[in-house]
């Protein structure tokens, strides 16, 4: 968005949005605006002399994203140096665990690289983290509602929290499938089915009792559309209801936030201040491990 940052301002709330409906206390963690936080940037100009350019091109994360991008020859520099500054974003807090999805391993093994780098140049000051993968491994890494690559707002095959109820439904009935799969009674593959994938991901035993009784669990619907006679539109009729059940309470709660956006932005505001005040403590620590702090606060 380096043509059009006022997209960045309005995608702030929204991820704000979509945070706090889904349950991040701010009373317990600070939601912060990176921008706002100027010593991750510093951080990441002392971080970048710690990495060679041929080891960020070797990130897989990088060269999925570039392609995915068609960046191809002209990579923005920012873009490129990505890993370093989410690097920055991760040491400035002294983060000793991190959520991440599957394909952002790569970023993580990278901030871990910086760390043990700088603790051997300088001193013992940041903290390795270590990586916190969703127990089901489905959510490490969902396809795009098209079955291509990851989801992906550029891409236009997400799912929002903030979706309507119907256009949930509508991007559900157009998600891909087995394209061999033509008549009911033709046996389907659940091999890059993306219908399938969700509902790994989101479908619990419990569902099937209210929303599809003639099935126990998973593995009996998965048995039947194998085997053939089992048709898609039922199958996608499913997984639109499992994924009402599990959105509809964090839509309830975002309609909530959503009536008083200054108050999420005060939140962010305040989030920042302190998040702000750690970072300063980590940057002090990093250059007085450089012996490049000359003057004391």
């Amino acid at each position: 968005n380096a043509d059009n940052p006022e997209k960045v301002k309005a995608n702030i709330s929204e991820v704000a949005l979509d945070y706090l409906s889904c349950g991040i206390d701010p009373e317990k963690t600070n939601l912060l605006v990176q921008s706002y936080v100027s010593e991750l940037t510093e951080l990441t100009f002392y971080y970048s002399n710690l990495v060679t350019v041929s080891r960020l091109q070797r990130n897989p994360t990088v060269k999925s994203e570039i392609q995915m991008r068609g960046f191809h020859s002209s990579i923005p520099v920012g873009f490129f140096t990505y890993p370093i500054s989410q690097a920055a974003d991760i040491t400035a807090f002294k983060a000793t665990t991190v959520p991440v999805g599957e394909d952002q391993l790569p970023m993580l093994e990278q901030a871990r690289e910086i760390v043990r780098s700088f603790n051997s140049t300088y001193d013992e000051v940041l903290v390795e983290p270590k990586a916190l993968l969703p127990e089901n491994q489905v959510c490490s890494r969902l396809p795009g509602t098209d079955g291509k690559a990851k989801m992906s707002k550029s891409l236009g095959n997400c799912i929002y929290l903030s979706d309507e109820p119907e256009d949930i439904r509508k991007k559900v009935m157009s998600m891909y499938t087995d394209p061999n799969h033509i008549r009911i009674e033709d046996p389907g593959s659940l091999e890059g089915n993306t219908v399938f994938t969700y509902l790994d991901a989101f479908c619990r035993d419990d569902m099937f009792e209210e929303h599809l009784p003639e099935y126990s669990n998973l593995d009996e619907l998965k048995a039947h559309y194998e085997r053939g006679g089992l048709g898609d539109v039922k199958v996608k009729k499913f997984l639109y209801q499992v994924l009402m059940e599990e959105l509809s309470p964090i839509q309830k709660r975002r309609k909530e936030w959503e009536k008083d956006v200054p108050a999420v932005m005060e939140i962010l505001h305040q989030g920042s201040i302190a998040a702000r005040e750690i970072a300063a403590n980590t940057l002090s620590e990093v250059k007085r491990a450089m012996r490049i702090e000359y003057w004391s606060a």
